[in-house]
Protein backbone atom coordinates (compact mmCIF):
# COMPACT_ATOMS: atom_id res chain seq x y z
CA UNK A 1 0.00 0.00 0.00
CA UNK A 2 1.16 3.22 -0.56
CA UNK A 3 1.32 6.14 1.83
CA UNK A 4 2.24 9.55 2.06
CA UNK A 5 1.59 12.22 4.57
CA UNK A 6 0.40 15.88 5.26
CA UNK A 7 2.38 16.74 8.73
CA UNK A 8 2.63 20.16 10.44
CA UNK A 9 2.06 22.30 13.60
CA UNK A 10 -1.64 23.03 14.53
CA UNK A 11 -3.14 25.64 12.26
CA UNK A 12 -0.47 25.02 9.66
CA UNK A 13 -2.88 24.27 7.12
CA UNK A 14 -2.60 20.43 6.91
CA UNK A 15 -6.47 19.87 6.96
CA UNK A 16 -7.37 22.52 4.10
CA UNK A 17 -4.16 20.82 1.90
CA UNK A 18 -5.64 16.98 2.97
CA UNK A 19 -8.94 17.95 1.32
CA UNK A 20 -7.61 19.43 -2.03
CA UNK A 21 -4.96 16.97 -2.21
CA UNK A 22 -7.66 14.16 -1.86
CA UNK A 23 -10.12 16.03 -4.30
CA UNK A 24 -6.89 16.42 -6.73
CA UNK A 25 -5.94 13.07 -6.39
CA UNK A 26 -9.38 11.52 -7.49
CA UNK A 27 -10.01 13.19 -9.83
CA UNK A 28 -7.13 12.26 -11.70
CA UNK A 29 -8.70 8.82 -11.17
CA UNK A 30 -7.18 7.08 -8.02
CA UNK A 31 -8.95 5.44 -4.75
CA UNK A 32 -7.38 7.44 -2.20
CA UNK A 33 -8.16 7.01 1.58
CA UNK A 34 -6.96 8.76 4.74
CA UNK A 35 -5.83 8.50 8.00
CA UNK A 36 -5.64 11.91 10.78
CA UNK A 37 -4.11 11.20 13.92
CA UNK A 38 -6.18 13.62 16.63
CA UNK A 39 -4.43 14.14 20.09
CA UNK A 40 -7.66 14.33 22.19
CA UNK A 41 -10.51 12.44 22.85
CA UNK A 42 -12.72 12.29 20.34
CA UNK A 43 -16.48 11.01 19.79
CA UNK A 44 -18.09 10.27 16.40
CA UNK A 45 -20.92 9.11 18.23
CA UNK A 46 -23.99 11.06 19.41
CA UNK A 47 -25.56 10.00 22.98
CA UNK A 48 -28.33 9.19 23.12
CA UNK A 49 -28.26 7.03 19.65
CA UNK A 50 -28.36 3.09 19.64
CA UNK A 51 -24.89 2.96 18.50
CA UNK A 52 -23.75 5.11 21.58
CA UNK A 53 -25.86 2.83 23.86
CA UNK A 54 -23.86 -0.03 22.40
CA UNK A 55 -20.52 1.92 23.35
CA UNK A 56 -21.46 2.86 26.35
CA UNK A 57 -22.70 -0.22 27.80
CA UNK A 58 -20.17 -1.48 27.26
CA UNK A 59 -19.47 -3.03 23.14
CA UNK A 60 -16.01 -3.53 22.58
CA UNK A 61 -16.80 -2.86 19.21
CA UNK A 62 -20.09 -1.27 17.37
CA UNK A 63 -20.51 -1.49 13.51
CA UNK A 64 -23.16 1.31 12.60
CA UNK A 65 -24.56 0.10 8.63
CA UNK A 66 -26.62 1.99 5.57
CA UNK A 67 -26.91 1.20 2.29
CA UNK A 68 -25.08 4.63 2.34
CA UNK A 69 -22.02 3.94 4.36
CA UNK A 70 -20.63 1.60 7.74
CA UNK A 71 -18.63 3.48 10.56
CA UNK A 72 -17.00 0.89 12.85
CA UNK A 73 -16.10 1.97 16.17
CA UNK A 74 -13.69 0.61 18.58
CA UNK A 75 -13.02 1.22 21.95
CA UNK A 76 -9.84 0.79 23.57
CA UNK A 77 -11.06 0.31 26.92
CA UNK A 78 -7.63 1.06 28.44
CA UNK A 79 -5.86 -0.87 25.84
CA UNK A 80 -2.91 1.18 24.12
CA UNK A 81 -2.86 3.23 21.19
CA UNK A 82 -2.84 1.12 17.93
CA UNK A 83 -0.07 1.91 15.82
CA UNK A 84 0.03 3.79 12.57
CA UNK A 85 1.01 0.37 11.03
CA UNK A 86 -2.00 -1.55 12.75
CA UNK A 87 -4.26 0.99 11.54
CA UNK A 88 -3.04 0.59 8.18
CA UNK A 89 -3.73 -2.91 8.09
CA UNK A 90 -7.60 -2.34 8.71
CA UNK A 91 -8.09 -0.43 5.54
CA UNK A 92 -9.29 -1.89 2.44
CA UNK A 93 -6.65 -1.69 -0.46
CA UNK A 94 -6.66 1.78 -2.68
CA UNK A 95 -3.88 3.45 -4.56
CA UNK A 96 -3.06 5.84 -2.12
CA UNK A 97 -3.42 6.57 1.86
CA UNK A 98 -2.73 9.97 2.78
CA UNK A 99 -2.14 10.44 6.45
CA UNK A 100 -2.51 13.72 8.32
CA UNK A 101 -0.74 14.54 11.63
CA UNK A 102 1.86 11.26 12.66
CA UNK A 103 5.13 13.34 12.73
CA UNK A 104 6.85 11.18 14.63
CA UNK A 105 6.27 8.07 12.12
CA UNK A 106 8.80 7.53 9.34
CA UNK A 107 6.68 7.19 6.46
CA UNK A 108 6.99 10.22 3.59
CA UNK A 109 5.98 13.46 4.31
CA UNK A 110 5.10 17.13 2.60
CA UNK A 111 4.59 19.25 5.77
CA UNK A 112 2.06 22.29 6.04
CA UNK A 113 3.96 25.54 7.30
CA UNK A 114 1.98 28.94 7.79
CA UNK A 115 4.61 31.79 9.17
CA UNK A 116 1.98 33.14 11.30
CA UNK A 117 1.82 30.36 13.10
CA UNK A 118 5.63 31.27 14.92
CA UNK A 119 6.26 27.95 14.48
CA UNK A 120 9.74 26.31 13.80
CA UNK A 121 10.25 23.71 10.37
CA UNK A 122 10.27 20.28 11.25
CA UNK A 123 11.48 19.68 8.29
CA UNK A 124 14.82 20.97 9.55
CA UNK A 125 15.38 18.41 11.71
CA UNK A 126 13.43 15.53 10.10
CA UNK A 127 14.13 13.39 6.94
CA UNK A 128 11.37 11.89 6.37
CA UNK A 129 9.93 15.25 5.34
CA UNK A 130 10.55 14.89 1.58
CA UNK A 131 9.30 18.73 1.18
CA UNK A 132 7.48 21.82 2.24
CA UNK A 133 4.00 23.16 0.92
CA UNK A 134 4.39 27.05 2.64
CA UNK A 135 2.83 30.11 2.51
CA UNK A 136 6.39 32.07 2.99
CA UNK A 137 9.03 31.98 1.15
CA UNK A 138 11.83 29.57 2.85
CA UNK A 139 15.83 28.40 2.84
CA UNK A 140 15.71 24.72 2.87
CA UNK A 141 17.58 21.83 1.08
CA UNK A 142 14.77 19.90 -0.23
CA UNK A 143 11.24 21.11 -2.44
CA UNK A 144 9.22 23.95 -1.62
CA UNK A 145 5.83 24.52 -3.15
CA UNK A 146 3.34 27.35 -2.35
CA UNK A 147 0.64 25.92 0.22
CA UNK A 148 -2.18 26.62 -2.52
CA UNK A 149 -0.93 25.13 -5.48
CA UNK A 150 -2.61 21.86 -5.04
CA UNK A 151 -1.69 20.44 -8.37
CA UNK A 152 2.30 20.56 -7.88
CA UNK A 153 2.15 19.10 -4.53
CA UNK A 154 0.30 16.30 -6.36
CA UNK A 155 2.17 15.97 -8.68
CA UNK A 156 5.32 15.50 -6.20
CA UNK A 157 3.53 13.16 -4.26
CA UNK A 158 2.31 10.85 -6.81
CA UNK A 159 5.88 10.33 -8.80
CA UNK A 160 7.46 9.90 -4.77
CA UNK A 161 5.20 6.93 -4.89
CA UNK A 162 5.35 5.62 -8.29
CA UNK A 163 1.71 6.78 -9.48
Amino acid sequence: MRIYGVTGWKNAGKTGLMERLVAEITGRGYTVSTVKHAHHSFDVDQPGKDSHRHRVAGATEVLLASRNRFALMHELREAEEPSLETLLQKLAPVDLVLVEGYKRDRHPKVEAFRAETGNPLIATDDPTIRAVASDTALEIDRPLFDLNDTKAIADFILAEVGL
